[in-house]
């Protein structure tokens, strides 16, 4: 095998030359991206294009003849909710179980498991959540569509994703891991976000009990031994049920039992109950949930005034949060960080990589949406001009990354398999 230029696939502390790093780490040549990762990585390939499908077909169903009943169906009560607010609410929260899972993954043996290789998609993921806000905070501070700051914040991991696995191999495998890392640490801000300000009527009451499954659950895993899948994904629909009724978003309580759910740190453990859930999960997220997530949330009716809303200060706060906010914020902190010395880009990543990233970092789409619907509650309004804004901004920042990569992405010519992480240009 010839002299490879790629290398960690995160970030590493300046200091040692390539030549002590082979020494002190022969073993780590030739490794293979994980099942696991690549199975989430094909899914999100083939899930993107079916979301795209359902949101075509949602626009079009919401400005047909057909538009009143289309939307009326999704606010249909069923056992006490609107259709639409078990879709976001109920499966949603399975959507983020599985993100849970994919940073437990992260966290354990992934890119995240190492301090030196997290901080550059870390710091990447903090740029791309405050650059953006501040974008919207000025056009919108003091307005009533300043909820809206938390819009521009995340990234749809499986469009993003999506989009990256569309180039193939015509891309460095690193840029697939930090574009993962960065998008689950995004996510996981975004989560956070939800938690602390998109919460509404708080009762400590049921919070307590939400909390105390949680730490049932946790007990059953460390001490207890509980290997049984099915033990924690009951205690996971009470958990959801009271963290509905704490005014803390029900979402939160999917991302809570992904890490209540025993994990090994073996890569690919098939005995793991974490890994053999998220295996399971990748296909039914991709093709029905986030897919009805799209169906029920995309019906936008594009009035005879969409063209000005569209420069509206929160329209534009949205588009430019998205479309220049990401792409800067995630380019400048990673800059920063190398230029301070913190770390280094992975070997075989190169700055017009991680302007690609940058650039798909702007798909805000599933996360958006999402937390549109939080920030502008009874503003019927306002969510469908916020949702125009973010299906533009998200379309535009797809297809600059996407050209972007597809002109200046290519790996080089030494890396010739897009499957393995190799060390030997360290020697």
């Amino acid at each position: 095998m010839g002299v490879r230029t790629a290398g960690t696939t995160g970030c590493a502390m300046v200091g040692p030359p390539r030549g002590f790093i082979a020494t002190i780490m022969p073993f780590f040549t030739s490794v293979r991206l994980s099942s696991t990762f690549k199975s989430f990585f094909a899914s999100s390939k083939s899930g993107g294009i079916v979301l795209i499908l359902c949101t075509l077909l949602s626009l079009a169903l919401a400005n047909s003849p057909f538009g009143p009943s289309w939307l009326g169906f999704w606010q249909q009560y069923v056992a006490g909710l609107s259709i639409e607010h078990w879709v976001n609410d109920a499966l949603m929260a399975i959507f983020f179980l599985m993100i849970g899972l994919e940073l437990e993954r992260e966290l354990y043996n992934g890119e995240l498991s190492d301090l030196r290789n997290a901080l550059l998609p870390i710091l990447a993921a903090i740029g791309g959540i405050v650059v953006p806000a501040s974008i919207h905070f000025a056009f919108n501070n003091g307005s009533p569509t300043q909820a809206g700051v938390g819009i521009p914040m995340a990234t749809d991991i499986a469009f993003a994703l999506g989009v990256l696995a569309l180039l193939g191999s015509r891309v460095p495998a690193s840029l697939k891991i930090f574009l993962t890392a960065l998008a689950v640490m995004d996510d996981l801000g975004a989560i956070i976000v939800i938690a602390l300000f998109y919460s509404t009527g708080l009762s400590v009451a049921y919070l307590a009990g939400a909390l105390a499954v949680f730490a049932l659950l946790v007990l059953m895993n460390r001490v207890l031994r509980v290997m049984a899948l099915l033990p924690y994904l009951v205690g996971g629909a009470l958990m959801w049920f009271l963290m509905l009724k704490s005014g803390v978003h029900a979402t939160i309580a999917g991302v809570l039992l992904a890490f209540a759910i025993p994990y090994s740190a073996r890569q690919d453990d098939e005995k793991s109950p974490s890994h053999r859930l998220e295996h399971l999960l990748h296909k039914p997220v991709a093709f029905l949930i986030l897919p009805i997530f799209a169906l029920a949330n995309t019906g936008i009716v594009v009035g005879a005034g969409w063209a000005e809303e569209l420069l509206s200060p929160n329209s534009l706060g949205i588009m430019l949060g998205l479309v220049a906010g990401k792409p800067v914020g995630i380019v400048l902190f990673s800059f920063a960080a190398v230029a301070l010395g913190l770390c280094r880009l992975p070997l075989d990543l190169a700055w017009r990589h991680v302007i690609g990233a940058g650039l798909l970092g702007g798909i805000g789409f599933t996360m958006s949406i999402f937390i549109t619907n939080l920030a502008f509650t009874g503003a019927p309004d306002a969510i469908n001009a916020s949702k125009m804004a973010i299906l533009l901004a998200s379309l535009t920042a797809g297809v600059a990354g996407f050209v972007w990569l597809k002109m200046r992405g290519a790996p080089t010519p030494v890396d010739d398999d897009p499957d393995t992480l190799d060390f030997d240009a360290a020697r």
